[in-house]
């Protein structure tokens, strides 16, 4: 999970509801210690100054708030939040266990962490805290399926992070997870323009972010993906990846090898293509990672099967189903029935592969963040029904294949589903449906880009 980099700075800044907070622990402080105002100024500020301060009528640096605190024997922090760094520290170390639990995939309990913490954060008055609390928070709703209300705290971080004090790789990180929130409710045009944006704020900062700038042009690969543009995913993945080797971060290689892998297997190049996810499976092995080896294991399983292995293709994806399910990534699981059910469809086992795909439809019933794989389960379905005569189900099911494959935004999806609706109209004996349907079929992918 990429770590948000944050920026310590705090300057002079206008007086308003937190300055007048400031002003009244002075003076609650200043009259437990006995001192006039004149007292507290003494040499180095006027009394009037301290009086403006006390009514809230300016905020003093943090030079000066450093200065106070010392003369009246508390903690800086304290006086500034009315949290002490001890207080401070506790919530810190929370937000800390929150973003572990979430790089191990637990998920759930990520988020009944960051609840539990949310009005200690808030009690800080800390924005850097607060900002690192939503955007956890987010990305573990994220991955929990809850993609809309990931956006929603995205939103609110991202107006934290527009205000001084936060830097553009603040900003970027930001726009990256609402750029992959937007990826997984295939709103994949606008994923573009969030990861570009990132990626421009990224690139002038002139901080260090070069794993942030990875992770972004990893993300935007798949969406060139997604939009068969495999050219412009292909030169996207390997800029990632030269990021990534330089920095010698063994997650961010596992992930960008695991998006060549995507790109070159779209592209036909399955021998590279496995070999990019044999990689990328022994990197995830290095960092105990058993959820992604459960996906390269899914994805090997399907390269075996185009090398013409189909025995090795079974038992990758037994193993990536036995994996994902201890994980307790359901959905992720039923990915990998859904392609034991399109390997058992091109072998013949026709009923097999109807009885896998309904499994798979099922377990993904209501994740609308996976239905790029929800629409070739349907088509496999479809298929599957189709070559047991069943024809009125086949239709019914490559129409519903078909209008997952328009929300999902994918030409080459609908492209499937009419080579299906084609086939299916020629068992039914109508030829001239079928030539239109595989023309449309052919035309839509004349403008994809490889």
């Amino acid at each position: 999970m990429p770590q948000a980099h944050l920026s310590a700075a705090h300057t002079r800044t206008q007086a308003g509801p937190a300055g007048a907070r400031l002003g009244e622990r002075l003076r609650q402080l200043r009259v437990a210690a006995g001192l006039t105002q004149s007292d507290l100024a003494g040499e180095r500020f006027s009394k009037e100054y301290v009086s403006q301060i006390e009514r809230g009528k300016t905020r003093p640096t943090r030079e000066t708030i450093d200065w106070l605190a010392a003369k009246l024997g508390v903690d800086a922090n304290f006086l500034e939040k009315g949290v002490s760094a001890d207080e401070r520290s506790r919530v810190e170390a929370m937000l800390a266990r929150a973003e572990a639990l979430t790089n191990a995939h637990h998920y759930d309990e990520a988020v009944e962490e960051l609840e539990n913490s949310r009005t200690a954060v808030l009690a800080t008055g800390a924005p850097e805290l607060e900002y690192r609390s939503l955007s956890s928070e987010a990305w573990a709703r994220m991955e929990r399926g809850e993609v809309k209300p990931a956006l929603q705290l995205l939103q609110r971080c991202r107006t934290i992070a527009d205000n001084p004090g936060f830097s553009d790789v603040d900003r970027a990180q930001v726009l990256f997870r609402m750029g992959v929130c937007r990826y997984h409710l295939s709103s994949i045009a606008s994923a573009i323009g969030l990861f570009s944006e990132a990626l421009q704020l990224a690139e002038v900062s002139h901080l260090p972010c070069d794993l942030l700038r990875s992770e972004v042009l990893g993300w935007r690969s798949r969406c060139y993906r997604r939009q068969r543009d495999l050219e412009a995913a292909r030169e996207d993945v390997e800029r990632a990846l030269e990021l990534a080797q330089a920095l010698d971060d063994h997650r961010t290689m596992a992930n960008v090898y695991f998006q060549a892998s995507m790109v070159a297997e779209r592209m036909g190049h399955w021998v590279l293509a496995r070999s990019y996810a044999e990689r990328a499976k022994a990197y995830y092995e290095q960092l105990n990672d058993e959820r992604n080896v459960g996906r390269l294991l899914n994805n090997l399983g399907g390269l075996n099967f185009q090398l013409g292995k189909p025995d090795k293709a079974v038992e990758d994806l037994k193993g990536a189903y036995r994996v994902l399910l201890d994980k307790g990534s359901e959905a992720e699981a039923a990915n990998v029935v859904s392609s034991l059910a399109h390997v058992h469809l091109m072998t013949g086992q026709v009923e097999t592969a109807e009885e896998e795909a309904r499994h798979a439809l099922e377990l993904l019933e209501g994740r609308e963040d996976f239905l790029l794989d929800i629409a070739p389960t349907q088509l496999v379905l479809g298929r599957a029904l189709m070559e047991q005569g069943r024809l009125d189900e086949a239709n019914e099911m490559l129409h519903t294949a078909e209008a997952s494959a328009e929300q999902l935004e994918s030409i080459s999806h609908r492209a499937a589903a009419w080579m299906a609706q084609g086939d299916l109209a020629g068992r039914s004996g109508d030829h001239t449906t079928a030539a239109r349907l595989y023309r449309k079929a052919a035309e839509a992918l004349q403008d994809v880009r490889f």
